[in-house]
């Protein structure tokens, strides 16, 4: 298992995906519960733009499957073979090469195909809808994929990583924290985090 985070601005004690988009309302990078090696960034993640009336800032410990190079697509990185495979043998059809290129092309061209989006290649691997999101997001974890991966900084491609957790029921809270952020960039107040015992609510 390994460790990461993530922040929010509510207090719970089991992720529901009914919540999903509920931070900033996009699905970018794919849909599904977005959790970050960085706690830091995790911090800053815990202030909700669409809810600046929530005043109460929390980070999330969790423990999630290891990443292996089969359960995964990773935004800029070529398409495991094995992933490319499973994913024609299901949809019944061969993946274009510009579409294996990388994961976010991939991810977004199956998830388009799969709400019967018609268009060129190039167009099918751009833009993705929400629907298309949940579509790809559906069908990879149906066949065996955990996540959606991508570096925290575009310019370290090899750093820290962000990633969408497929399916909530890989995900384990191991601690909550209550922070304090600064309140002109939101970012995390070192030294007050205070943890709040899973059993005291």
């Amino acid at each position: 298992m390994e460790t990461f985070y993530h922040g929010t601005s509510v207090l719970f004690k089991k992720f529901d995906i009914a919540h999903a988009l509920e931070g900033d309302g996009k699905a970018k990078f794919g849909f599904g519960t977005y959790v970050t090696e960085s706690y830091t960034s995790a911090a800053h993640y815990a202030y909700n733009k669409k809810r600046p009336e929530n005043k109460d800032y929390y980070v999330y410990t969790l423990e999630i499957p290891d990443m292996t190079e089969e359960n995964h697509l990773f935004s800029v990185r070529p398409v495991n073979h094995s992933i490319i495979e499973r994913t024609e043998k299901a949809l019944g059809e061969q993946i274009p090469d510009e579409a294996r290129a990388v994961g976010k092309f991939f991810r977004k061209y199956v998830g388009n195909k799969l709400t019967g989006k018609s268009g060129t290649t190039k167009q099918l691997i751009d833009k993705a809808d929400l629907n298309a999101e949940k579509a790809a997001s559906k069908f990879f974890s149906e066949i065996g994929l955990e996540f959606f991966a991508w570096p925290q900084a575009q310019s370290k491609p090899d750093g820290l990583t962000n990633r969408v957790v497929l399916n909530i029921d890989q995900i384990r809270i191991v601690r909550i924290d209550k922070i304090e952020l600064d309140s002109k960039k939101f970012q995390l107040v070192e030294g007050s985090e205070k943890e709040i015992p899973l059993d005291s609510f």
